[in-house]
Formats: C-alpha cells, sequence, structure tokens
C-alpha cells in the first residue's frame, strides 16, 4: 500500500471544460513601417495584401549559384506603409473588443526587433491612437450606458471579483470622494495630460453591437512590467523618500482556482471613462524602463502587459438591481502586450547595464519562440512534449491564452531598413512558424435563464409612472388654473339673455337652467378638486413615511457606521499593541543580531586562531622533515666519510705491506747478488764492504730527510700506473766499488688521479683576476667549457666543475687551489654544485741544505769518508721502502678533502 508524502498537498484537479475541437489559428499580422529616410536601402516589398518579399541588401552573402536569395513570406494581413492606425485597428483589435464584451479572453502582443514601430503600434502619438486608446473607446462607447456605480464590483485578491450591495458600495464612494476632496483640488482633478489630450478623434469613435442590455459591466485596468524577467506594478503607489528611496517589489506569479495565472498583488484600478482609464495607463508608462540606444531613442528595455479586465453580471428579475449571486459574475480580460525588441548589442552600441538588459529580453524572446515551437510540433507530429512556459515569466503569465483560453493575435512591426535584414528575416520566420500553432475557441459565457429586455421594460415603467405623477401634480402645483381653464373651456355658452319683450317668457328660463347646469358643472369641479387634494395628501403622507423609513435607514447605517469606527478603533489600538510588540521584537531581535555577531566575531577569531595554529603545526612537520632529511643526509655523509676513510686505511696498509714485501725481496735478490758474484770463477774478490749491523735498515734522522721543497711535486711523480710491475723491475745488482746499490726507489701510489683528466665534461671556472705562475705544470683539463662566469646554461651540459682560485700563502708565496665538485640537478629543473674536492698547487724554491750523519748511521771500515754514498743512498732506499703510507716523508703531494654536503 502506497502513503502519500507527508506535507504535501495534492494537486487540486483543473475544472472539467466541455470539449471543444474547433481551433483557430494564431492571427498572425505585419506591419512595414516607413523608412526614416528616402535615401536609405529597403529589403522589403509588399507583393499583395497577404504577401511580402524580402531581398538581400548590395553586399550580403549569395547563394552557390552567385544570385540573392529573395524570400516570400505570407500572414493574414499584410499593412503597408500608407497604412493609419484606424485600419489597423478595424482588423487586429476590434474583433478582441467584441469578445471581450461576449466574456471571451483574449492576447494581443506586437513582436519585432528594436525601432521596428512596436510602441507606436500599440499606443500612438497625439492625433494617432494606437491600438491601446482605440480599444479603451470602443469598449466605454458601447458599455457606458449600462455600467454599474462604483464599487458595486469588487476585485479580490485571487484573481476574482465580489459583489457588493448598494449600500456599501455607497459608503466607499463617499469616503473616496471626501479623499479626493482633501487630497486634490477640483482644478487638479480635471487636469488632463497634455500629451494624450487629443489620442483619438471624434469622428473616428466606433462602438461594437450586440451588447447584453440586461447586464452592468463595470472595467478594471492593471498595467505591469517585464523588467530582467522580474515582474514590477506600474500603478503600485509608492511613498516617495527623498532621503531613502525604496526600490520597487517585484511581483510573483499564482495560479487561481480554474488554473488561471496571474499577477498576485498587482494593484486594479476601476475606471469609468476611456480618458480615465487612458490616464492610468499613461501614469504607469511614464514608470516604464526606457533607455536612449544608438538604434532608438527610446528603446523599450522591458516587455509591459496593460491588462482589461471586464466584470459583468445579469440583473434580476424586475430589471433594477444587480443579481446577488457570484456565480453568475462573468470576468473576461484583454490582455495587450508590447514586447521589448530583440537586438544585438554591436548594433546599439550597448554597454553595462544596457548590455544585462538586452541579454534578459533576447532570453525571454528565445523561450517564446522554443514554446511556439513545441506547440507546433506536438500538433502537427502527435507527440505530448513539455512545453517550458516556466522558463520566462512571458511565457507562463500567457499559458493559459496557448491552452485555449481566448484568441492569440500578433502584430509583427518590421524595419525595412537594409541594415536590419538579417534580424528582419528571422523575426519573419519566427512569424511564419507562429501561424502554423492553433488555439482552442473560447466557449460561449452560458445564459442566466431570466427573461430579455428586462432593463428596457424597468426603464418604460419608470418613464411611465413619473409622466403619471406629473399628471396628477400638476393642478395643485399650478392652483389648478390648466385644469378649471380646460373645465371652464368645457361649459356650455349662456344663452342671450336680451329682454326685447317684457312678456318675454323664454329667455329667463334658458338663462336659469343654463346657470343651473353651470352650477353643477362647477359642483363637480370642487369635488374633483378636494378628491385630487386628499390624494395629494395621500400622497404626501406617503412620502413623508417614505421619508422616514428613509431616516430610519440612515439611522441604521449611522449605527453600523458607527459599529464599523468602533471596530476601526479597535483595530487601530490593537494595530497600536502590535506595533509595540514589533518593536519590542525588533528590539530583541537586534540584540540578537549583536550576540550573533559577537559569536560570529568570536568563531571567526577562534577559526583564524585554529588556522595559525594549523599553519604553524604544518610548519612545524615540515621543519621535522627538513631536519630528518638533513639527519639523514647526515649520516649517509659520516657513513661515506667513514666508507671512504676505512677504505684509505686499507689501501694504506695494503700498500704498507706491498711495501715491506717489496723490500724483503729486494734485499733477497741482494743478497742472491752478492752470493752469485762471491762463487764466480776468475773473478777477483772485492774489498770488504762496511754493513751494518742491523737487519733492517735504519731510516735516516729528520735532518737528513729530504725537506717539503726538495721533495718532487704531484705532476713529478710518477703515477701508479707508470710504475713498473715486480716481474718488468731489472733486478739489483751489487758491485764491490763502494757506490750505492743501482736500486729502485719504491714508489708510494698517489691518492687518487684527478677526475679532470677523464672523458667527463667540466667547466673550467677560472676568474679573470687569475695569475700565471709560470710553472711548467698547469692545470690544463681536456673536453672542458671554460668561463669567467658560470651560468645554468653551462652547467647543463657539463657534468663536473672546478673552480681556480688563487691566494697567498703564510710563507708569501701564491699558491693556487683547485676546488672540484659534482653538477647535479634540483627538483625545480635548474643546476646545482656539490663541491667534493680540493687541489693545492703552490710554487716553491729549492734550497740545497746540508746534511749530516749520525754517528749512529756507521762508517766504513777503512775510514774512508767518500764510501758514505753507497751508505747514504742505501739508507735512503731503506728509508722509502719502509716508510709508512701517507707519512709527510712519503712521495706524495698535499690532499685537502670536503665532506660533502647534501641538501635537507
Amino acid at each position: 500500500m502506497n502513503r502519500q508524502a507527508k506535507c504535501k498537498t495534492p494537486r487540486r484537479p483543473p475544472p472539467k471544460k466541455p470539449p471543444n475541437s474547433q481551433k483557430d489559428p494564431v492571427g498572425v499580422y505585419l506591419r512595414v513601417r516607413p523608412l526614416a529616410a528616402e535615401d536609405e536601402e529597403c529589403c522589403i516589398e509588399v507583393i499583395s495584401g497577404t504577401t511580402v518579399q524580402l531581398h538581400a541588401p548590395e553586399g550580403f552573402k549569395v547563394n552557390r549559384n552567385g544570385e540573392y536569395k529573395e524570400t516570400q513570406y505570407s500572414f493574414k494581413k499584410v499593412f503597408g506603409v500608407s497604412v493609419d492606425q484606424m485600419e489597423l485597428f478595424e482588423h487586429v483589435a476590434k474583433p478582441l473588443i467584441v469578445d471581450l464584451i461576449h466574456g471571451k479572453n483574449g492576447l494581443l502582443f506586437t513582436y519585432g526587433v528594436t525601432g521596428s514601430g512596436k510602441t507606436f503600434t500599440m499606443t500612438g502619438s497625439p492625433g494617432q491612437g494606437g491600438l491601446l486608446p482605440r480599444s479603451l473607446d470602443m469598449l466605454f462607447n458601447s458599455i457606458d450606458p449600462y455600467q454599474a456605480k462604483r464599487y458595486v464590483f469588487k476585485t479580490d485578491d485571487k484573481n476574482g471579483v465580489d459583489l457588493q450591495c448598494e449600500v456599501d458600495a455607497l459608503l466607499e464612494r463617499q469616503r473616496r470622494d471626501n479623499a479626493l476632496n482633501i487630497s486634490k483640488t477640483p482644478s487638479s482633478r480635471q487636469r488632463v495630460d497634455p500629451e494624450i489630450g487629443d489620442m483619438l478623434k471624434q469622428e473616428e469613435a466606433c462602438k461594437a453591437d450586440g451588447v447584453d442590455e440586461d447586464s452592468s459591466y463595470s472595467v478594471f485596468v492593471s498595467y505591469i512590467e517585464i523588467y530582467n524577467n522580474y515582474i514590477y506594478d506600474l500603478l503600485e503607489e509608492m511613498q516617495e523618500d527623498a532621503i531613502k528611496p525604496k526600490p520597487p517589489q517585484s511581483k510573483t506569479l499564482r495560479e487561481d482556482q480554474n488554473h488561471n495565472m496571474y499577477v498576485a498583488g498587482c494593484m486594479e484600478v476601476e475606471v469609468k471613462s476611456a480618458e480615465e482609464a487612458f490616464q492610468v495607463f499613461w501614469r504607469g508608462q511614464k514608470r516604464r524602463k526606457v533607455a536612449n540606444t544608438r538604434l532608438n531613442r527610446e528603446s523599450s528595455r522591458s516587455h509591459s502587459v496593460f491588462i482589461i479586465k471586464l466584470a459583468q453580471a445579469p440583473l434580476d428579475a424586475d430589471g433594477d438591481n444587480i443579481l446577488q449571486d457570484k456565480n453568475q459574475v462573468s470576468v473576461s480580460q484583454l490582455c495587450l502586450v508590447d514586447l521589448a525588441g530583440s537586438e544585438r548589442t554591436g548594433r546599439t552600441g550597448a554597454e553595462g547595464t544596457r548590455i544585462r538588459e538586452a541579454g534578459n529580453i533576447n532570453q525571454s524572446l528565445l523561450n517564446l519562440r522554443t514554446c511556439i515551437e513545441i506547440l507546433r510540433e506536438n500538433q502537427m507530429c502527435g507527440t505530448n512534449k513539455m512545453v517550458p512556459y516556466r522558463d520566462s515569466k512571458v511565457t507562463h503569465l500567457f499559458k493559459n491564452y496557448f491552452d485555449g483560453e481566448g484568441k492569440v493575435r500578433m502584430v509583427v512591426c518590421v524595419n525595412p531598413n537594409a541594415g536590419d535584414y538579417e534580424e528582419t528575416m528571422l523575426v519573419m520566420r519566427f512569424a511564419e512558424m507562429t501561424q502554423e500553432v492553433e488555439v482552442a475557441r473560447p466557449v460561449d459565457r452560458p445564459i442566466c435563464g431570466f427573461t430579455p429586455g428586462r432593463r428596457h421594460r424597468n426603464q418604460t415603467s419608470k418613464e411611465e409612472l413619473s409622466h403619471r405623477l406629473e399628471e396628477r401634480s400638476s393642478p395643485i402645483d399650478n392652483g389648478g388654473i390648466s385644469v378649471l381653464n380646460g373645465m371652464a373651456l368645457s361649459l356650455p355658452p349662456l344663452p342671450s339673455s336680451e329682454l326685447t319683450d317684457p312678456n318675454d317668457e323664454i329667455t329667463l328660463p334658458r338663462l336659469i337652467e343654463a346657470l343651473q347646469n353651470r352650477q353643477r358643472i362647477r359642483q363637480m369641479m370642487v369635488e374633483e378638486c378636494s378628491r385630487a387634494a386628499n390624494m395629494m395628501k395621500s400622497m404626501l403622507q406617503e412620502l413623508d413615511s417614505n421619508l422616514i423609513s428613509k431616516e430610519n435607514l440612515i439611522h441604521e447605517q449611522n449605527g453600523r457606521l458607527a459599529e464599523k469606527d468602533r471596530a476601526i478603533q479597535s483595530n487601530k489600538t490593537e494595530i497600536e499593541r502590535l506595533e509595540k510588540k514589533a518593536k519590542m521584537q525588533e528590539n530583541k531581535i537586534v540584540i540578537l543580531q549583536k550576540t550573533t555577531k559577537i559569536y560570529e566575531d568570536d568563531k571567526r577569531s577562534l577559526q583564524q586562531e585554529l588556522e595559525t595554529r594549523g599553519h604553524r603545526l604544518q610548519r612545524e612537520l615540515s621543519d621535522k622533515r627538513r631536519m630528518e632529511q638533513r639527519m639523514q643526509g647526515m649520516v649517509s655523509d659520516t657513513q661515506h666519510k667513514w666508507e671512504k676513510e676505512c677504505e684509505k686505511r686499507v689501501n694504506a696498509m695494503q700498500l704498507e705491506m706491498q711495501n715491506k714485501l717489496w723490500v724483503k725481496d729486494e734485499k733477497l735478490k741482494q743478497l742472491k747478488a752478492i752470493v752469485t758474484e762471491s762463487k764466480t770463477p776468475g773473478r777477483s774478490d772485492a774489498p770488504p764492504r762496511q754493513t751494518q749491523p742491523q737487519t733492517q735498515p735504519q731510516r735516516p734522522s729528520r735532518e737528513e730527510r729530504p725537506s717539503r721543497e726538495e721533495r718532487p711535486s704531484r705532476e713529478e711523480r710518477p703515477s701508479r700506473e707508470k710504475r713498473p710491475s715486480r716481474e718488468e723491475r731489472p733486478p739489483a745488482k751489487r758491485s764491490a766499488s763502494p757506490s750505492p746499490l743501482p736500486t729502485t726507489t719504491p714508489v708510494r701510489p698517489l691518492h687518487r688521479r684527478s677526475r679532470s683528466a677523464g672523458g667527463e665534461k667540466w667547466v673550467d671556472h677560472k676568474p679573470t683576476s687569475s695569475l700565471d705562475l709560470g710553472t711548467v705544470l698547469q692545470p690544463v683539463i681536456p673536453n672542458a667549457i671554460q668561463v669567467s662566469t658560470p651560468s645554468e646554461k653551462a652547467l647543463s651540459k657539463c657534468d663536473r666543475y672546478v673552480l681556480t682560485h688563487q691566494e697567498v700563502a703564510s710563507d708569501g708565496e701564491i699558491q693556487t687551489k683547485l676546488i672540484k665538485g659534482d653538477v647535479i640537478k634540483t627538483r625545480g629543473g635548474g643546476q646545482a654544485v656539490q663541491f667534493t674536492d680540493i687541489e693545492t698547487l703552490k710554487q716553491e724554491l729549492a734550497t740545497v741544505q746540508s746534511r749530516k750523519r749520525k754517528s749512529s748511521e756507521g762508517t766504513l771500515p777503512s775510514g774512508d769518508q767518500t764510501g758514505g754514498s753507497w751508505t747514504d743512498v742505501e739508507t735512503r732506499c731503506s728509508v722509502a721502502l719502509e716508510m709508512k703510507a701517507g707519512s709527510n716523508m712519503g712521495p706524495g703531494f698535499e690532499h685537502h678533502g670536503i665532506t660533502k654536503r647534501r641538501k635537507p
């Protein structure tokens, strides 16, 4: 079981309407305005009363055949340049006024580009009234004798009309008259705007036929505009505030009980004449949004809708008063719409607000076109697509008319100027497409069922009664002269009373008889006069009684009025109480707003503090990560350093062990040579040589060691690759002479060769201030880019970097430092240099120092001091052989290394 959703009011089903299969197409009329100047190029030609032809202007895009395209469009009626406003009204608006009087709705709107004459067609100008003033004039000319008194019909807030009794209507009229007397002077009430004083001519007045004489009519008008897709009431009374003007409030669209759309809260004014209605229209017209553009001096920036609502109710059976039955009230309305013109901002030169207005106008017209297209598709193809009426206020307000609530007619206004050719062509296509949409014909209003002719019969009886009263009251009013004179003239004439004979007995009796007859007639006249006087008295008494009853009624109404005044007074007190309560509530609201503001400020400050702490926490986390990375780098650097140190120590130990082994091998070879020489036959024995008592050769003393300046430089030392291997070394031969043994001094291998001698690409950074020391060995790096100032372009092409730096040493000599490093790429796509090594080159002067032997070194047995050279060489060789790796006495060069630093 499906339950309905909570808090959802079920939609009220629409009222059942009798099926109506008769449909009428939308009536589309075309009106061509005259050119602004005679020398302008025209692109429209009127062929017949229903057809026009559109010519492409010169310079416009031609067809593939090279010919200009000429298109013909057909309409219900085409009005050329020479057609006046009266003829246009006769064909377009007059049938809609007739339908309005007969209780049928109607919609008439003008459509076209900006500057095509839509407002002129709808409103007109002095002496040339448009469709709107002519429609009002025809309506009031037709119903003027049958209009009800003011405030008998009263509009409600739900698009309906209520009836009031004569007493309530009389009270409202008195209040209105009092308000007008207080607010306006009689001269100001009679003042007419000169701009609308002569809109129509007397000879152009027209009247509708077939008006129901047994009904009473009342006309209500309202005027709205749709600006930027918002609805504003142009008749709304606004309080003028010079300090802070209040902007107009937009209105909303609602649906009444009959599913008809209306503007809620729109002001509806009851009018009793065409002049009054047009003055109301003109008051709202002055408040309409217009602007000056390049194409039109007063271009409409909104869609204006003037609504004429006609309420009619039948008379009662006597034909004297309106039938007090709301169900018998019929309401029909006619909407006269002046659509704003579509425009291109490039041609109008719109800027700022004008561009926004033009965009909203074009969007609403596009929505109207879309609705027409979908209606046409549903009718012609049998589809059931939803028509998007709600996308725009214009289409949403008039959706009932397209669904069959009345006739729809459109006047398409075009400008034949060649500059509007493209826009005119689009308007023509839309208008021709609109003609294919059919709208259901409205149903006739049902007849109330009373006998027709009630008003005429009532007026005739009233006229007869008044005539009789005049005849009866005329003798009293005239002193009985006219009636008595009439009767006196009807008395028989007196006979001749001349006596010629004294014995005449005929004349006197005849005179007496005539006088008696006249006396009898006079008595009859007195009786008639008395009867008339009695009748007059009775009538006066009846009038007095009626007057008393009227006075009683007035007294009763005064009592009701007093009750109303008391109710008003109580309402005023209630309003004052509510105002005080509202002020208290406003004060509370102000306090709550202040409290809310304080809380919001606290919230904002706490949020800022939270964000600050969050940023601080993020910074601490980033610092922590950076510190971790730095520590990891330091750990890796320390590990790398110790690995190098261990490798260095291992190499030194290996070199020391190799040197020891080589020394032992050399000693063995020397001993073997001595043994072999001593055993060789035919060889004289060599003189004995003083040998050292020790098994191992002694190291020379510090004074006998070669100084640092005497040692060979790094470039002069033989490299590890050039040293002969153990198999390639020549065997040592020991001669009998006291010369030293021809042994090869063991060479300590270098720390490492410079990587600048390899095949890597180097950046050789030599400042321009470097000095040439004039030495034999120069730091020359092959396959290098020499620069005086390093650049990112040069670093990106190389793998290694060397900086030549010169400075003065402590002894006053200039030394050159080669600072080397690796070129690495950074995360940002740049280049960075990580320094790894420093080589120091220094030029020194060699100084010969006297060497003294120690007594402990031993002498030759013969005491010849010249034989010390062998001992010196041997000692040196032994010292060189037994020298530890890394000793300052060795053939190594001074090498300084720096610890690599990694980026955190």
